[in-house]
């Protein structure tokens, strides 16, 4: 519980170090992924195994630790054969955060937002813009920006290194350029980004 309490807001850890004994799962604290901040996985001797990215802030470890339970409390309640953020998954994350989405907890300008998102669980926080926004304003100051903030045709640092230009949005998501090949990609709104030049 005490490597717990650095990762999470304190009133959290006790609760949590309990799921995790109580469905025998072992805890990995890992270097950053960019393509994930956790994960589940059963392994061939039967155990069962997380991983969650070390440089997340308490709020969104909190949330990614709970959403890895889910998965294995999910299989163990309904079977392998379920979807893996399907109607069970999406019913047993609610049930677990509950406790946790309290003021003593979480600030109490993430409540509202938390409560709008776990009405209908995403796959991934990042995914609901709108809560990645609001997580993302708890973590470390950045020199990054988000897509939604920049000009159309500014020119900026993709993720992955590559430069890209800001195009018009579509429905949700912005077209953008790669500069070097021309392809078009798409990136969500709270994409973080590296401005490299504004027009």
């Amino acid at each position: 519980m005490s490597v717990l309490e650095k990762y999470l807001p304190k009133l959290a850890a006790a609760p949590l170090t309990a799921l995790l004994e109580q469905n025998e799962v072992h805890l990995k604290i890992v270097n950053e992924r960019k393509t994930r901040h956790g994960d589940y996985r059963k392994n061939p001797d039967g155990s069962h195994a997380i991983t969650i990215n070390a440089n997340l802030n308490k709020y969104r470890f909190l949330i990614t630790l709970v959403h890895e339970i889910a998965h294995l409390v999910a299989f163990q309640k309904y079977g392998r054969q379920i979807k893996p953020h399907g109607v069970e998954w999406k019913h047993t994350f609610q049930k677990l955060m509950l406790p946790f989405l309290r003021p003593d907890i979480f600030p109490k300008d993430l409540l509202p937002v938390l409560a709008r998102h776990f009405k209908n669980p995403k796959a991934s926080s990042d995914t609901d813009a709108m809560m990645s926004v609001a997580l993302k304003s708890y973590d470390p100051q950045s020199d990054k920006s988000y897509i939604f903030e920049i000009q159309e045709g500014t020119i900026f640092l993709g993720p992955s290194g590559r430069k890209f230009q800001k195009g018009s949005k579509l429905r949700k998501r912005y077209r953008c350029v790669e500069i070097s090949s021309g392809k078009v990609y798409l990136f969500q709104p709270n994409a973080q980004v590296e401005v490299l030049k504004t027009l």
